[in-house]
């Protein structure tokens, strides 16, 4: 008896041993499931790699002066649901040509393009990792833009991958010790980035993911899981949420996790295959069925240098079937 009790409590420890190994070998964001619901949004706090990791545990620091206040509460009526019909949601769909550069240009070149043939122009919001200074870029700037005919693209340069590849954007990471908290806390920052310049509910943000490598664990696992708070929080203040990157390494990602049944996603996906046909349908890292219709922009060409009307730009060249911003009237 003593021998089959003791044969019995080994093969326990095995096996919850076994189970252990299991779960822990499973990706992080292929175990859990929707974030938790969020509390109400906090003031936006300003994140820099370790030091971000170490405030976990660090004491509180003294007081100073009052941090900015966040958004305001959604209302009830503000949220959107994940797959909700675009435009019966009230979204604004653009179809056509789209260029987006660095630094939102002066009226007057808005103005000189219009014969270009382009339709929407990709506008830096915030973010902070965003490279260019904006000058240019106010209330008045966006209504005047929408008002000659323009659609706006809002991009939001948040927090990369660990992996990032271009050196400029590696003081940035995203928070791993709690990547889905720290996308909802920029999504925040992004609703109050384009309510400032008059986008308001129902417009799209895309975050801007740039390209990383290698793919794997260590570099996917923090950006699907700081995309999913990201898209949890703007779709409860009423805004579609929308992800930028390189088709080999970000939108595979999302892809692959929505493939296998990861919910909380973006609602819309702008890929980056650089000299490639300009195409809306043709994305091999895809499915047919997912992203569809009116949610997909692809990004075919990039810094070229392009003259309308006698001005210049270097610009990135898109195709779009996708929302656009509402401008406040």
């Amino acid at each position: 008896m003593i021998r089959n009790r003791t044969a019995t409590v080994l093969l326990a420890a095995l096996l919850a041993a076994l189970s252990c190994m299991f779960l822990t070998s499973a990706p992080a964001w292929s175990r859990v499931g929707a974030p938790a619901e969020p509390a109400e949004p906090t003031a936006p706090t300003v994140r820099s790699g370790h030091a971000a990791r170490a405030n976990h545990a660090a004491p509180a620091a003294p007081a100073g002066p009052a941090a900015p206040a966040g958004p305001a509460a959604p209302a009830a009526s503000a949220s959107l649901k994940e797959g909700a019909d675009l435009t019966a949601s009230g979204a604004q769909v653009f179809q056509g040509r789209a260029f987006d550069t660095c630094t939102a240009p002066p009226l007057s070149t808005m103005a000189a393009w219009r014969s270009s043939g382009y339709g929407a122009v990709g506008v830096y919001v915030g973010g902070r990792a965003r490279a260019c200074h904006q000058q240019q870029l106010t209330r008045e700037w966006v209504r005047a833009v929408s008002d000659m005919g323009w659609r706006i693209i809002p991009v939001y340069v948040g927090s990369q991958s660990p992996c990032v590849t271009r050196e400029s954007k590696r003081p940035f990471p995203i928070d791993i010790a709690d990547p889905v908290s720290h996308g909802a806390e920029e999504a925040r920052d992004a609703v109050m980035q384009a309510r400032a310049l008059g986008i308001v509910e129902r417009s799209p943000v895309y975050l801007d993911m740039e390209a990383y490598a290698p793919r794997g664990p260590r570099c996917s696992e923090p950006v699907v899981s700081f995309t999913r708070g990201w898209s949890q929080e703007l779709r409860r203040y009423g805004y579609f949420p929308g992800f930028y990157s390189s088709a080999a390494s970000g939108i595979t990602d999302i892809a692959e996790a929505r493939r296998i049944g990861i919910r909380d996603l973006p609602e819309v996906v702008w890929y980056a295959r650089w000299n490639a046909r300009p195409a809306l349908a043709a994305e091999p890292v895809l499915a047919a069925g997912h992203w569809t219709p009116n949610r997909r922009l692809h990004q075919y060409e990039g810094n070229v240098k392009e003259t309308h009307g006698g001005r210049s730009m270097l610009i990135d060249r898109n195709v779009i079937d996708a929302p656009v911003a509402v401008v406040e009237r």
